[in-house]
Order: C-alpha cells, then structure tokens, then sequence
C-alpha cells in the first residue's frame, strides 16, 4: 500500500504544478479565465478567485483607466473599451512602403498616452536594418503633428535584433517612460512566444503599455491581446471656409484593420488624425466615396491583369543604309564620338 500512497501523492502534487504554472500563463497571456481548468483537491477557492481577477484584469471587464481610448467609438467597442494600457500591443505593416504610416499612427498613440503622463520621455527601439530602411520621424513634424516635443522622444539603434530585444525587455520594466515602441523588419526567430511573453509581462508590471511595430511581417502567435494592421490611406482635400480646396493634401488617414483583439471582432476603419485637436476622427463611406467618385476597375479574375493595348503606330520616313552596312550615319548617334564609360 505505500507505494500506491506515494504514487498518488506525487501525482496530487503533479497537478497542483501544472494548474499553478496554467494559471501562471494565463496571467501573462491575459486570457480568458474558462480557459483555466477546475481546481485540482488542495486549492483554496479564495486562491482560484484571486487569480481569476488577475487574469480578467485588462479583459473585457476592466476599467476604464486601464484602456487607452481612440475617441472613435466604433474602433473602441470592437477592442472591447479601447487598447490595453499596460500590454503589450501590435501595430502591422504589411508592405516596407507602409513604414510611414505605421510610425506615424504610433505616433497617434503616444500622442494620446502623453495627454496622461506629461513630461515623460518615450523611447523608440530599432535596429540599424529598420532605421535604414524605414528612417526616423522628423523632428520639426513631431510638435507640429503630434504635440510631442523632439527631446521626448529617445532613440536607441541596436546593431542585431537580439540586443534590440534585450533593451525592449530592460527598458519595459521602467517606469521612468510614458511608454516603449519596439520596431522590427520580417518575422525573426527570436520574437518568438516566449519573447512576447516577457515584453507583455514587463509592460503589465510596469503598468505601461509596449507597442511593437512590425514591417513587412507575416501574423504569428505573441502574447499581445491586440494586433492592429494600419496602412496608408488617401487624403481628403483640405477644408476651407468655402469648402474643399482642390488638388490640395488635407489630414493624415490611415486605414487600419483588426487583426486580433480580446473580443476577437473584425472591423476596418478609416481614420484621419487632427493635428490640432491631438485627436482621430473616423471618415465616413459617404466622404470616401465623394473625394474618389472613379470607379476602380478589378482585377483579372484569371489572377493577372491583362496586358495594355497596343498604341497608335506612326510612321517615320525611311533612312538610306550607309555604304558600310545597314548601320544609320554616324550623325545620327553622337554618342559614339565620345569614349564608352567602364561599368
């Protein structure tokens, strides 16, 4: 019999460990707590209704100063009350030519998050392949668009992802920052699950929310409860007191689509950013339609476009072949008098 006594003792103690570390993962991931198995014998109730709360901490029933709202009530319904302030969240790019526009609806955000934690710096993390490629914001533009002063915003360039990783992590922790952005090129290896989680889980300690910027990245699993895919969308022409003014470039927009958030309801928008107000505005399909009344035409439901018809042919007179050939004469190509540029 004390064999049989031992076996299932250590058994007991086997399924306290794995709900333990369950409940563990499912704090970091912000889960939903039905995903949480039943007590195993030995768990107080008092112990699983403490976790519970922290885990539908930041979920659909928290309050309203843990989320950061748009403003825009359609967007902010769909994310379930806004973005989580203390997550870590995703910001996608799905081309290299939608950089900018990712960045500068980053910068939206902050924007939103210094109204609350002013004087704060934020630091932005990169590494020398994204810098390169995608740039850095213009200072002059950081007042004048967002109302962040130029030495609010800190940079830091790592040479490789890895040590770009261990800054984010390092820096995530601190609450000495309004909040940190992370920019990456592709999907790595190394941001992995098990990275996300840290990001997330130092942003939920700190109390501060992490915004990861990817570029030209495919959608793979992360810790972070909402992912965001904003590109570049056309301007409306701008506003003057006797209406839209013609051919002119009026407010940012972007378009922006859920991909994942804890309600897990899709939706695409249309958003323009007021550089005066600090503030996103939502255009509405009957703007939309009236600033590009062209009708676009499919595409080939064959997968391709159909290649242009032919132009107009014209005609040029006929040019007497020279006594050396059918070479034209020689002045009608003065570019073989000079020397032939190596390379």
């Amino acid at each position: 019999m004390l064999p049989e006594v031992n076996v299932m003792a250590m058994s007991a103690v086997a399924r306290d460990t794995v709900f333990a570390l369950r409940r563990q993962i499912a704090k970091i991931e912000g889960t939903l707590p039905e995903r949480l198995q039943a007590p195993v014998a030995g768990v107080s109730a008092d112990a699983v209704r403490s976790d519970m709360t922290l885990v539908r901490r930041g979920l659909a029933v928290a309050s309203a100063d843990a989320l950061l709202c748009t403003g825009i009530e359609r967007l902010d319904t769909a994310l379930g009350g806004g973005l989580p302030k203390a997550a870590l969240g995703e910001i996608h790019g799905l081309e290299t030519r939608d950089a900018g526009a990712v960045a500068g609806f980053a910068l939206s955000l902050i924007s939103l998050i210094l109204k609350e934690k002013q004087g704060l710096p934020v630091l932005w993390i990169g590494t020398a392949e994204i810098f390169h490629e995608a740039g850095f914001p213009y200072a002059r533009g950081l007042h004048a668009l967002f109302g962040i002063a130029p030495e609010q915003l800190l940079f830091s360039e790592a040479p490789k992802l890895l040590d770009a990783l261990w800054i984010a992590e390092e820096a995530a922790r601190m609450t000495a920052f309004a909040a940190v952005i992370l920019e990456i090129r592709g999907s790595p290896q190394r941001l992995d699950l098990t990275a996300t989680r840290r990001l997330h889980a130092r942003a939920q300690n700190a109390g501060r929310p992490v915004l990861l910027l990817r570029q030209a990245g495919e959608a793979e699993p992360t810790a972070a409860p909402v992912r965001l895919i904003v590109s570049a969308a056309p301007s409306a022409s701008r506003e003057t007191v006797a209406g839209p003014l013609a051919g002119s470039i009026g407010r940012p927009a972007f378009t922006v689509d859920i991909g994942k958030s804890r309600t897990a309801l899709p939706g695409q928008f249309t958003l323009e950013w007021n550089p005066n107000e600090h503030a996103f505005a939502e255009r509405s399909a009957e703007k939309e339609r009236a600033e590009d009344p062209v009708a676009v035409v499919p595409a080939s439901a064959r997968g391709a476009d159909p290649a242009p018809a032919s132009g107009a042919v014209l005609a040029f007179p006929a040019v007497a072949a020279s006594a050396a050939g059918d070479q034209p004469p020689r002045q009608q190509h003065p570019a073989h008098r000079g020397p032939r540029r190596a390379g």
